[in-house]
């Protein structure tokens, strides 16, 4: 007998990346910008929202940020 295929549901996550050079995203958590400086490297936090199993949007964090916020989508994967 065939087994059928399970759709998979899709859940928030987030990621660590460096801040690159023209970024013009906002902290979601702060409100500042997430600013690239060149001496220093800096890291963000990205998460990719789902809502009822849809992707939703995107959303920006400074890393230490995201940590006072609580880590709402989870510890974030480098």
């Amino acid at each position: 007998m065939a087994r059928a295929a399970t759709k998979s549901k899709w859940k928030s996550r987030a990621v660590t990346r460096l801040i690159e050079a023209g970024s013009m995203t906002e902290c979601v958590h702060c409100e500042e910008r997430v600013k690239f400086k060149a001496r220093e490297r800096h890291m963000q936090v990205i998460c990719n929202v789902y809502v009822g199993g849809s992707w939703d949007r995107v959303e920006h964090f400074h890393a230490p940020c995201y940590k006072k916020a609580g880590e709402p989508y989870g510890e974030p994967v480098d």
